[in-house]
């Protein structure tokens, strides 16, 4: 029995030294999802709009502001790589803040039929007009990713229903105003910057889609024009 137990300990004392080394090389779930090391092609846009110095390479430092940056807007895989997608997203949000108080400053949403919610898919940016009156916004919002757009032209809310749920994709759609079959103005729990994007309707943040509720009332013109980068 001694002997058996001595061979006992000396085998948990192996695995002991095993356990370490095997997490040492990462081949961990958790290892394999820890930050990058490697300098992305947007390294120096990235840092610029994180407000770190930029130099063009990754360090740890870098890596923890951009990871985040990634899981606070769903962006995946969330290991702080500087890529296309992590760009793309702060891209939008510099074009949406460029915007500011006149985001109909080309014309491309009718402003001559009184009270209009208008959507610009290229900026995912909507707003409600007045003649030539800023109402309300313009907010961000998460348009219908590719295979499922958010359908252009003139439209009109033709339903709403305030705490409305999907039957199709099992998800509650709060403050929902239905403008072109299923889709709708709704708010969603998450980023409204989360790619890819919707299934087709306008995804807005709480507040706004509350917003737009007390605004907008069944009869409303919708305008909506652009193409999401992406689709």
């Amino acid at each position: 029995m001694g002997a058996a137990r001595r061979r006992i300990g000396a085998a948990l004392g192996v695995a002991g030294m095993v356990v370490p080394l095997t997490v040492a090389l990462g081949s961990t779930p958790a290892q394999a999802a820890s930050c990058t090391t490697r300098t992305g092609p947007y390294q120096k846009q990235v840092e610029k709009f994180l407000g770190r110095p930029v130099d063009g390479r990754q360090s740890p430092a870098d890596c923890t502001a951009i990871r985040a940056f990634q899981t606070k807007h769903g962006i995946s895989p969330n290991i702080g790589y500087a890529g296309p997608v992590t760009w793309g997203v702060m891209d939008l949000m510099n074009q949406q803040k460029a915007a500011g108080r006149n985001p109909n400053k080309a014309g491309k949403c009718p402003t001559n039929k009184g009270r209009i919610a208008c959507v610009d898919l290229t900026r995912q940016l909507s707003w409600i007009q007045d003649g030539k009156t800023l109402e309300y916004g313009p907010v961000p919002v998460r348009t219908g990713r590719d295979k499922y757009e958010t359908r252009t032209g003139a439209k009109k809310i033709y339903w709403r229903n305030k705490n409305h749920y999907s039957s199709i994709y099992k998800v509650k759609m709060p403050y929902s105003q239905f403008f072109d079959g299923g889709q709708a103005f709704h708010s969603i729990s998450g980023s409204v910057w989360s790619p890819p994007g919707s299934h087709g309707c306008v995804n807005m943040r709480s507040g706004d889609a509350k917003a737009y509720w007390n605004m907008l009332k069944k009869g409303d013109d919708v305008f909506v024009y652009g193409r999401k980068p992406g689709t």
